[in-house]
């Protein structure tokens, strides 16, 4: 084994002890990891809010055993990966040990060391761009069209990992064109590249059209409800946060990409940068959805100081520039990572919110990040839905009706029981088991509408009763009421039906 390829995997040893590392046992999953981990129960060609690449990973997790540490092992793997590749593209730039070390430097103390803590399609996206632009690089050395294949087989999979990959397209394809890589578009072999990228997506695109484009109801659903609340100045601030070890490694690479002339081929790549933060900016975009921009640069950067560090004193600033990144994470570590518990958090709450660590996505501040709040609670609901369904006539004529995808896929994840919770919320209108005939409900309700929930359901049941609530007070879905509803008066499963058909409709 050579000297590089030890460092290489120490690396990557390094990032998966550091991704478990950074967990605290104070946190349950997070409300989305549970909906992923479902959809490896209904395997389709799209969802309605991602493509279906996550739930075939869900799969392998499920027949791993579905614990969590498979659960977190695969956005590490991700997260790993993506060192692997930006120590390859340093390499492809002839970078040498230093700047092999540099770069794996700044990609392992970053804002990914964040993003991997969450089992969801962001990790695999920043893979899918990072890799796309290697393989890019890689044309522009050689010329060969089986890049171009490449690509476009990268392309696909990170577009059905997540959408978000189209925004790298839109940024690169005007770049080229302002730059002698135009060439590209005389090459015959670039279209039928991508017309198999095109094939390999169909299929998805295909689901979309069946499903009346349900793509475009969540990102309306979004814009309102979320992307609303985006201050374009905040992205911009966010930006220099996840890389702030490694900003001055961007920055070299960005000077670069423009006036250094052993990187001219690459020019295409400056123009892209900043063209694809000024689409993100427009659409007001969450901030880590440009993540996957920034590691790219790290492997132009980390060559471009090989050179301009490698004769006289300057040597000497080698160890700096790697020692910066580790530096600048030290303190972060304390304040970036559900590391510490909630109590811990609320009693520094100053410090996180001078962050901007308690701003959720509603505008607002609150006791906890919103990912921590989400992480919260979720086993708690379990056990007591489990104890509430044994105690029930009839269980197996039970339905579990929840509020929201987080309820239904934490009770679904913990349950001993065999439960599948259901829910009119996300992907789980789709996933309503009405082959059996319901008798009973359990009913998980958001707190502030218990008294409609009493008002509308019970005139169907022969009983009715507020049996419990989640009690962890730094949970988002904190007094969540779980309700038992006992033999209907009604047919349940005609009612469930027309709800279920109302909701599509209004979609």
């Amino acid at each position: 084994m050579t000297k590089k390829t030890l460092i290489l995997f120490s690396f990557i040893f390094l990032k998966f002890l550091l991704q478990y590392f950074v967990l605290s046992s104070d946190y349950d999953l997070q409300r989305d990891e549970y909906l992923y981990l479902d959809q490896a129960h209904h395997l389709a060609w799209g969802y309605l809010s991602v493509p279906p690449v996550t739930s075939w990973i869900s799969s392998i997790i499920y027949l791993l055993g579905n614990s969590v540490f498979w659960v977190k092992f695969f956005p590490s793997l991700f997260g790993a990966l993506t060192i692997l590749v930006v120590w390859k593209t340093i390499e492809e730039l002839k970078g040498n040990l230093f700047a092999l070390i540099l770069g794996a430097t700044c990609i392992l103390f970053s804002a990914l060391l964040r993003l991997n803590t969450l089992y969801q399609p962001n990790s695999f996206d920043v893979l899918s761009w990072t890799a796309f632009y290697f393989v890019i690089i890689k044309y522009f050395n050689t010329e060969k069209p089986k890049w171009l294949f490449v690509a476009a087989i990268v392309f696909a999979l990170g577009f059905l990992n997540k959408y978000n990959i189209v925004f790298l397209l839109l940024g690169l394809l005007p770049s080229i064109l302002l730059t002698d890589q135009r060439k590209i578009f005389i090459q015959k072999k670039l279209y039928i590249a991508l017309f198999l990228a095109l094939l390999l997506i169909s299929p998805n695109l295909l689901w979309q059209y069946n499903n009346n484009f349900p793509i475009i109801h969540h990102l309306n659903e979004l814009a309102d409800t979320q992307l609303v609340n985006v201050d374009r100045i905040g992205f911009l601030k966010s930006q220099l946060f996840f890389f702030i070890g490694s900003f001055f490694v961007i920055a070299f690479s960005l000077y670069a990409l423009l006036f250094y002339k052993p990187f001219r081929r690459y020019k295409p790549f400056f123009w892209t940068f900043f063209f694809t933060l000024i689409l993100f900016l427009y659409f007001k975009a969450k901030d880590y959805y440009a993540i996957g921009l920034y590691p790219i640069y790290i492997s132009f950067g980390s060559v471009f100081l090989m050179n301009l560090l490698n004769e006289g004193w300057k040597k000497y600033l080698q160890p700096v520039a790697i020692a910066i990144p580790v530096l600048v994470f030290i303190p972060m570590f304390g304040i970036a990572f559900p590391n510490k518990s909630p109590e811990y958090i609320i009693a520094h709450s100053e410090l996180y919110k001078s962050y901007g660590l308690l701003r959720w996505e509603d505008g607002k501040d609150h006791l906890l990040p919103q990912d921590y709040a989400d992480m919260l609670g979720w086993k708690e609901l379990a056990k007591k839905v489990d104890s509430v369904y044994l105690e029930l006539p009839s269980p197996s004529q039970t339905l579990i009706l929840c509020d929201n995808y987080g309820q239904a896929g934490a009770i679904n994840y913990y349950t001993k029981e065999g439960i599948k919770a259901v829910s009119f919320n996300a992907d789980y209108i789709n996933w309503f088991n009405l082959d059996r005939q319901f008798i009973n409900l359990i009913r998980i309700k958001n707190y502030k509408e218990k008294d409609n929930e009493f008002k509308e359901t019970s005139p169907y049941f022969n009983s009715s009763v507020l049996v419990d609530s989640i009690t962890n007070q730094f949970a988002r879905e904190y007094k969540t009421w779980i309700f038992v509803f006992k033999t209907a008066k009604v047919d349940v499963n005609k009612r469930i039906k027309s709800e279920i058909e109302e909701v599509k409709n209004y979609r």
